[in-house]
């Protein structure tokens, strides 16, 4: 099941069920299925939290994805900051809708596995985003 909740913050206005298809689509495409996935929008000073407490990082940041997958099926809890979304948006000269659909396939791409820790694995990151992106 993939659910959608709010901590503080609302709920941002996405069509759901689409979101939901395209995720399962996307998880598909690199032969996962999809198990529990929640997504948690939240603040910047919640995430904050989430980042020092779970991660011992102490910055702001727009997604912390936490991998529970096993095998083939993905699962995860994935905090997004909607603050930082905003924010991200206005740098990069988009929508918000757009930047936030961006974050919420980074995560899942997360949970197959692409990292994004160097040069490299964050320019294919990228690449895989914007493939994800193009079929929503």
């Amino acid at each position: 099941m993939i659910q959608f909740v709010n901590d503080i913050v609302s709920l941002p206005a996405l069509d759901y069920r689409h979101v939901e298809r395209w995720i399962r689509k996307v998880a598909a495409g690199y032969g996962f299925d999809t198990g529990d996935i929640t997504y948690i929008f939240c603040s910047d000073e919640r995430i904050l939290e989430v980042n020092r407490r779970f991660l011992g990082h102490d910055y702001y940041t727009d997604v912390i994805t936490f991998d529970y997958s096993t095998a083939n099926r993905i699962s995860g809890d994935i905090y997004i900051s909607l603050e930082t979304v905003a924010s991200n948006a206005i740098v990069a000269g988009v929508s918000f809708e757009d930047e936030l659909r961006r974050i919420i396939i980074h995560g899942v791409l997360h949970l197959t596995g692409q990292g994004d820790k160097t040069p490299e694995t964050k320019a294919q990151m990228t690449a895989k985003e914007e493939a994800a992106l193009a079929i929503f």
